[in-house]
Formats: structure tokens, sequence, C-alpha cells
């Protein structure tokens, strides 16, 4: 066992640019409530073509990393469903 390893900065430098990646994730994903009202409305036009949606439920929100356990943030979207249009 090599007690210099345990005393060795490689750790913190990790823990440093594991951060440094976060942050910058962080800063490409931000979008302003503007955008994020437009993109929910996109959805919700595409998506009435198809089927009727509960309006006053629908929740579309951006998360983190640290939020889904992932590698990148997502947009997430939970839109209640009434009924599939029969469109054919």
């Amino acid at each position: 066992m090599d007690l210099f390893k345990i005393f060795s900065r490689s750790s913190s430098k990790n823990v440093a640019k594991e951060r440094l990646r976060l942050i910058l994730i962080h800063d490409r994903c931000y979008m302003s409530e503007e955008v994020l009202k437009s993109i929910k409305e996109d959805i919700l036009k595409v998506l009435s073509k198809y089927m009727e949606i509960d309006c006053s439920e629908i929740d579309v929100k951006m998360t983190t990393p640290e939020e889904i356990k992932g590698n990148s943030a997502a947009l997430v979207a939970s839109i209640p469903i009434k009924k599939v249009k029969n469109n054919r």
C-alpha cells in the first residue's frame, strides 16, 4: 500500500474537474422562461393534433444532471392525455 497516494491531490483535481463540467453543462442548457414557454406551446400544438390534453396539469422543465443522475441536462415534460384522437 502506498501511503503517498492517500494524500495525493488527484481526487481534489477530479472533484474540481467534475464541478467545472457540471457548471458548463448548466450554462449551455440555461433557457429563459420565455423560451421554455414557447417550447411548451409548440409541443402542445403538435400533440393536440393527435390527442386531447389536460392543459391545466402540464409540467415542462429543464433538469440538471444531478436531478436525473446523468451526464447532461434534459427537457422533461409531463402531459396528461385525456383521449387519443382517431385520425385515420
